[in-house]
Formats: C-alpha cells, sequence, structure tokens
C-alpha cells in the first residue's frame, strides 16, 4: 500500500479578489481583459487546490502548474497545449502573494551551470572574464565557437591539441557554407583568441593567430547601420506611451538616440545611478567595468521621472530602472530585448531599415553629432573611445565638457 502524504494545512488567508485588482492596478501591466481571465483561472485554480487539501501559496511554483494543468485536462479530457493562460494566470497571483509579503516557494528550483567539461575550456572561461574583461554572454558565445571547433576536430579524430592552420581553414570553409559572412567572421575571430590563448598558456608552440583568415565584407556591401535623423524622430513618436510598456520603451530609445547608448549600457541602469539633484548620470560600460558620468538633460529627466512614476511597476525587487513588463518583472539582461523592442516599433513607424541591431540608434547618434559638425575628437569622448580610429577602448567622460556640447535629443 503507498505511503500518503500529509496534507498541508491552508494558509490562514488568501488573497482576495480585491486585493488581487489592486495589487494588479499597482502594477499597470495587466490590461482588463487579461485580469478577467486569468481570475476565471484563479477560480479552478483554487476549486483544484480545495478539492485536494493543498496549499495555495505552495502550489504557486512551477512544478505547481504543471500539476494543475495535468490535473485539470484529465478532468476535461483536453489536452494541456490548450492551457498556456493558466501558467500566466497563477504566475500573476504568485505576484500577489510576494506583495502581500505571503511566503511562496522559488518559481524554479536553478540548477548551478555546468562549467565546459574539459579542462582547456574552463580556463579559457576563466581567461576570458579574469584577463580579457568579456561578460558572461560573450564567453558563453565564445565557448559554443571554439565547441563547433573542437566537433570539427574531433571527426577526424584531432583535439585542440592538433590545431593547425589547414584545420582551422577547413573548419571555417565548413562555417561559410552553413552561416552569414558576418556569423563566420564572429567565429573566425574566437578562433583568433581561442589559439592565443593556446600559445599563451603554453599548449601550443605556434602563433597561429595572425594566419587565421576571416571573410571580408566590403563597405559597399554593408548595410547602414545608422537611421536618418528624421526616422529616429518617427520612431520615438510611435512609441505609445499610454502604456507602462510604451513608457519604458520611449525612456529607453530616447537615452540611447540622445546619448549614443550600447544596449548593455542602458540595461545596466540602476535607480541610484540617476542624481535627480546634480542632474546626473552615472554610467557604467559592461565590457570594461569604467564608470562614467552623463548629464541629465532636462528633455530625458522628464521622460524617466514618468517612467518611474507611472510605468516601473511598484514593488519591484531589481534595483534596475528598466524592467520586463510581466511578472517578475526582472531586469532586462540581453541586448535581443532592445533589438525587438526597435523592430516593433519601427514598423509601427513604418521604418524600412537593412539593419535595425540593438546598436543602431547608437550609430545614428555619431552620425547626428558628424551633421551638425561636432569635431571627432569630442564625438569619441561622448562615445567613450580611447582613440578617434577604435571602438573598443573606453574612458571616463567629463560631465562639464559634455554640458558645452549640443547633445541632439530627439523632438
Amino acid at each position: 500500500m503507498a505511503t500518503q502524504l500529509p496534507k498541508p494545512q491552508p494558509s490562514e488567508r488568501t488573497p482576495s479578489v480585491q486585493d488581487i485588482l489592486r495589487v494588479w492596478r499597482g502594477d499597470r501591466c495587466v490590461r482588463a481583459s487579461s485580469a478577467k481571465r486569468y481570475l476565471e483561472w484563479i477560480g479552478r485554480f483554487r476549486r483544484y487546490c480545495g478539492a485536494l487539501g493543498l496549499d495555495e501559496g505552495a502550489e504557486i511554483s512551477r512544478d505547481g502548474v504543471k500539476r494543475f494543468q495535468a490535473w485539470y485536462a484529465r478532468s476535461r479530457k483536453i489536452n494541456t497545449a490548450y492551457l498556456g493562460h493558466a501558467s500566466s494566470a497563477i504566475r500573476s497571483l504568485r505576484r500577489v502573494h510576494e506583495v502581500m509579503g505571503m511566503p511562496v516557494p522559488p518559481w524554479q528550483s536553478i540548477e548551478p551551470r555546468r562549467p565546459p567539461a574539459e579542462a582547456v575550456l574552463r580556463d579559457y572561461a576563466a581567461h576570458l572574464g579574469q584577463h580579457r574583461g568579456n561578460p558572461e554572454t560573450t564567453i558563453r558565445k565564445k565557448l559554443d565557437h571554439v565547441g563547433k571547433l573542437l566537433e570539427h576536430l574531433s571527426r577526424s579524430g584531432k583535439s585542440w591539441r592538433h590545431l593547425s592552420l589547414p584545420a582551422i581553414d577547413a573548419f571555417l570553409i565548413q562555417c561559410a557554407s552553413q552561416y552569414a559572412r558576418s556569423t563566420t567572421a564572429d567565429i573566425a575571430s574566437t578562433v583568433r583568441s581561442f589559439a592565443r590563448f593556446l600559445l599563451s598558456s603554453g599548449r601550443i608552440r605556434a602563433d597561429l593567430a595572425d594566419g587565421v583568415i576571416a571573410p571580408v565584407q566590403p563597405k559597399f556591401e554593408r548595410p547602414r547601420r545608422a537611421l536618418p535623423w528624421e526616422d529616429v524622430q518617427r520612431l520615438l513618436r510611435a512609441v505609445d506611451t499610454s502604456t507602462a510598456c510604451g513608457l519604458r520603451d520611449h525612456a529607453m530609445l530616447l537615452m540611447m538616440s540622445t546619448y549614443g547608448l550600447g544596449a548593455g549600457e542602458v540595461i545596466g541602469l540602476q535607480l541610484e545611478d540617476i542624481d535627480w539633484n546634480a542632474g546626473a548620470l552615472h554610467m557604467s560600460r559592461p565590457k570594461t567595468g569604467v564608470n562614467f558620468v552623463l548629464p541629465l538633460l532636462p528633455p530625458v529627466a522628464k521622460v524617466l521621472a514618468r517612467y518611474l512614476r507611472q510605468g516601473r511597476p511598484l514593488h519591484t525587487a531589481t534595483r534596475h530602472v528598466f524592467v520586463q513588463m510581466k511578472v517578475p518583472f526582472a531586469a532586462l539582461t540581453a541586448s535581443s530585448a532592445v533589438r525587438h523592442m526597435l523592430i516593433k516599433h519601427a514598423k509601427v513607424a513604418g521604418i524600412q531599415a537593412p539593419y535595425l541591431g540593438s546598436h543602431v540608434l547608437r550609430h545614428s547618434n555619431a552620425a547626428r553629432q558628424l551633421d551638425v559638425g561636432t569635431k571627432v575628437r569630442v564625438l569619441s569622448d561622448l562615445l567613450s573611445h580611447r582613440d578617434p580610429d577604435s571602438v573598443s577602448a573606453y574612458v571616463r567622460i567629463a560631465t562639464q565638457s559634455l554640458r558645452e556640447v549640443s547633445l541632439p535629443v530627439p523632438r
């Protein structure tokens, strides 16, 4: 006979419908139509908990949702694929529990990330982080590239110990047949980096890095990476600022187009980085960790303040200024979020551009600065380039110098 587990005791109090709606109104991210549908699923979830003697708070986790969906699908004889809204509804119920200070289990158990299997990859990852200052996302990308190289070598019974220029050439030719020219060039850059690491760590004796040949994309074939300034203005006007999500997007896009910030810089901004009294923004380069200061221009301050008052959800755990507009309102973590945002609003604005990457507004800012006659040396300081011809090294920016420069603020 199977051992029966004791039934957990229900919580002394569960959030009422009024509590739920109050929290959702405070978050400003659940529409009325969604709220109605979510409340229906919460009612079903509560009936499920009551029927099985389960504690509501203990069940609002990803595993708990899966158990509920399986139970509901069996009772209604339907496929769980049709129950997608159940997860969103219960995730939103969990948000109410958190705001009201009720204990909840982790949404999902966090498993420690396994380090690369091979010792050489572990050492290479440490080298990239500790000596090259690469962020975690870049390290993962380069490890993926090297993994492809090692897989290619293994097909011939070889390893990194047998690395040679003919083997590298064969690998990059294979990549060229599978990926775009820019992607192949990026992989080739990683191969150079890996070869230099192998040489500096004494694992190989031959200097292979300089012999790695990558595909070259002529400048006239590259898509224009800057938008005309009129398109930048159209892009900003196209953002619907009547919603919380629109207020966030408008603030982010305005900051990027005004200051020439990259995606990593704007999504890394924290509440304490805004000095309202001094009228300054304390920024940090994600790749190098170098800090710099920007003047908080009045148009930017106005848009930021409106977003923080009317758009950013209340009771948000993260200190990041810009957050995801869905439960659990975590910080934005990747430049892809900015790219999707740009594409979304560019479509509304009717902007058709061959390039809409996360750095397009940074390039647009630089092009605008040159158009209005900003000196190259000043522009280099604005964009934090140590050398006017360099795009990879950064220096600290002087706030007073920037205040004397007419930064282009889109109207």
